[in-house]
């Protein structure tokens, strides 16, 4: 009996073993599975994240491929806009220097026209008639008419009675009815008698007192035509003359100083 109790109880912890051990092969069983289901989903979530990752990182490398794309072309427009400023700074410099330029050509026309309405205002009046006071009478004349009577004039009373001559001479036929005629016809006889051309001198002296009788060198006129004949020894003619003068002109000084010439020849 003891044996066989003794099997039993080998037969039933056997049997416990057993059925221990199958219990424990269906719950390992069991995990494997779970665990096989968790890896799986594991790696199916990681490989979704990866793949959420990679489509991240694919946007971002767009994202910024598109950013340094903007960021290039952001560069190149600065730099565009750096060249055209620098464009228009040297246009700027340019056209200030054009001012500067044109400034100072304007300034310089500007001198130019002051000049040429200077030249232009000195040749009208170069040109313009003036008002002289010759002899008593007063009269326009041209400044060019007024320069060559004075010029004459001037040489005469330097003593150069060719050279004068001369100039009186051209006077005359240039402006034969000038006020300035009948003086220069008398400056013009006593230039001749300093040369001795007495016949011409008298022709002179004889024009003014036939052209203008009333002058104030009329009486003087007849006394130097007395003397161009006293010099020729026509002293019959030279009376006759200064009797004229005294005649017509007896209270002048050139009547007086005729008479002491008559009175010294007695």
């Amino acid at each position: 009996m003891a044996p066989l109790r003794s099997g039993l109880r080998r037969a039933g912890w056997l049997a416990w073993v057993l059925l221990v051990a199958t219990g424990s092969a269906h719950a390992g069983l069991f995990d494997d599975e779970e665990a096989r289901k968790a890896i799986l989903d594991l790696r199916s979530r990681i490989a979704t994240a990866d793949e959420q990752a990679k489509a991240r990182d694919a946007e971002l490398n767009k994202a910024n491929a598109a950013l340094l794309e903007q960021v290039a072309v952001l560069k190149r427009s600065l730099l565009d806009l750096n060249a055209q400023l620098e464009s228009l700074r040297g246009e700027m410099a340019k056209m200030r220097g054009n001012d500067e330029q044109i400034a100072r050509d304007v300034a310089e026309l500007q001198r130019k026209q002051k000049d040429i309405t200077q030249g232009v205002d000195d040749r009208i009046r170069k040109l313009e008639p003036v008002k002289v006071s010759v002899d008593g009478r007063d009269f326009m004349v041209d400044p060019e008419e007024k320069r060559l009577y004075e010029d004459a004039l001037g040489v005469l009373r330097g003593g150069d009675f060719d050279k004068s001559s001369i100039l009186l001479g051209n006077f005359l036929r240039r402006y034969p009815g000038s006020g300035y005629a009948d003086s220069a016809r008398f400056w013009y006889g006593n230039a001749l008698y300093g040369r001795r051309e007495y016949k011409e001198a008298i022709t002179s002296f004889r024009a003014l007192v036939s052209a203008s009788p009333d002058h104030p060198r009329a009486p003087e006129a007849l006394l130097g035509i007395a003397n161009c004949q006293f010099e020729t020894k026509d002293t019959k003619g030279a009376r006759a003359t200064i009797g004229e003068l005294v005649k017509t002109y007896p209270k002048s000084e050139a009547a007086a100083a005729g008479r002491e010439r008559l009175a010294a020849l007695k």
